[in-house]
């Protein structure tokens, strides 16, 4: 019961770092300059899952973690407004401005998704919970 309970637990940090990130990408949405003020939209994340080998309950069900949170490199969205500061000066988006390539609905979809693998896990740890106490309640 306990693996079940840390497969779950494994489950629930990398949802939240799923969110944290999916937030971040809606946060950043019309962020035209880098860290340096420089002209550079900003380019969404995603994280990347992978099966945690280190913790595996029984029946050979393993946990799961963030291999890593990936840079999107997705052209950006280009708007043309000539009077604009970051308006590009030169070249083939002459008086376009780059903005983050960043879909507002798929970003939604992907936080409701986490949302609810959040609470599915929730759920499976109060049923491993209620399993453990029923059990010690018949041993008692």
């Amino acid at each position: 019961m306990i693996g079940a309970l840390d497969v779950s637990t494994s489950a629930l940090v990398a949802q939240r770092i799923r969110l944290n990130t999916i937030s971040g990408n809606i946060a950043n949405m019309s962020t035209l300059q880098d860290e340096n003020g420089n002209a550079q939209p900003y380019q969404p994340r995603f994280p990347i899952f992978q099966t945690d080998e280190e913790l595996v309950a029984d029946g050979g069900v393993a946990a799961v973690k963030v291999a890593s949170v990936e840079v999107d490199d997705k052209e950006p969205l280009y708007r043309y407004q000539p009077d604009h500061p970051l308006a590009i000066k030169e070249g083939k988006w002459k008086d376009y401005v780059a903005y983050p390539n960043i879909n507002l609905n798929e970003q939604f979809v992907d936080a409701l998704e986490a949302t609810r693998s959040y609470e599915a896990n929730i759920g499976v740890m109060e049923i491993s919970k209620n399993l453990g106490r029923q059990s010690l309640s018949i041993l008692a």
